[in-house]
């Protein structure tokens, strides 16, 4: 048993080396297959999904499934304009990006053009009445209302891995939420939290790059020495 196993069984818990794996090999999939995924499936994905923590255990997380050809046209239209605007004002121009930089926005270009070819558009809510902003006072743009979502959010990322699905991630629709809100009948208590896109991948990469822990962790202080092992 290794030494993680050993520690996980004498606190009385279950160490996952999948689960660690599925953490390490997540990627953001932007090519997939043209092929639907069935209901069984996802319904197993939401399933697990489900058991992230949440605020007071409110469970204000709500989702839209969305197939149908029409509203992911129109999810795909409204998403490419916010696109386009992030790009230019955190990526810059042709002149000024590198080579790398402008392949990677050449990518994630053609798949916010082509987003409406994935099966499934996940249309991720938040119910805003069970929710509370305990930062709102902050004078700045509130994080702490995300916790009550974005745990469920990577959950259904997580349990699709699990199930050999590719998705991805935005939250650039949060800048069209109305026209969404109509588009999906949503109530307007609830706050659009993200889009994710489920489909079986064409392929997933074996290994992506991160920072170490030691550049974003110190001991005690943030002016103190960085955490190491």
């Amino acid at each position: 048993m290794s030494e993680r196993n050993t520690t996980a069984a004498a606190a009385g818990g279950l160490a996952e080396p999948d689960l660690v794996a599925a953490m390490r090999n997540l990627p953001g999939c932007r090519e997939y297959l043209d092929l639907p995924v069935e209901d069984a499936v996802l319904h197993r994905v939401l399933d697990s999904a489900r058991f992230a923590p949440s605020g007071g255990n409110r469970q204000g997380w709500r989702v839209a499934v969305v197939r149908d050809a029409d509203t992911k046209r129109t999810l795909r239209d409204l998403y490419v304009a916010p696109w386009m605007r992030y790009v230019n004002e955190h990526y810059g121009t042709d002149e000024t990006m590198s080579e790398d930089r402008k392949r990677r926005v050449a990518d994630a270009t053609r798949m916010a053009e082509s987003m409406d070819e994935v099966p499934v558009h996940l249309v991720v809510w938040l119910d805003m009445s069970v929710v509370a902003v305990t930062d709102s006072e902050a004078g700045r743009p509130s994080v702490v209302a995300g916790g009550s979502v974005f745990p469920f959010i990577q959950n259904v990322q997580l349990a699709a891995r699990a199930e050999g699905l590719g998705t991805r991630i935005t939250t650039l629709l949060s800048e069209e939420e109305a026209a969404v809100r109509a588009l999906v009948s949503a109530p307007q208590d609830w706050a659009l939290a993200a889009l994710v896109l489920v489909g079986w991948p064409v392929r997933l990469p074996k290994k992506l790059s991160r920072e170490p822990v030691e550049t974003f962790t110190w001991s005690e202080r943030f002016d103190g020495p960085r955490f190491t092992a």
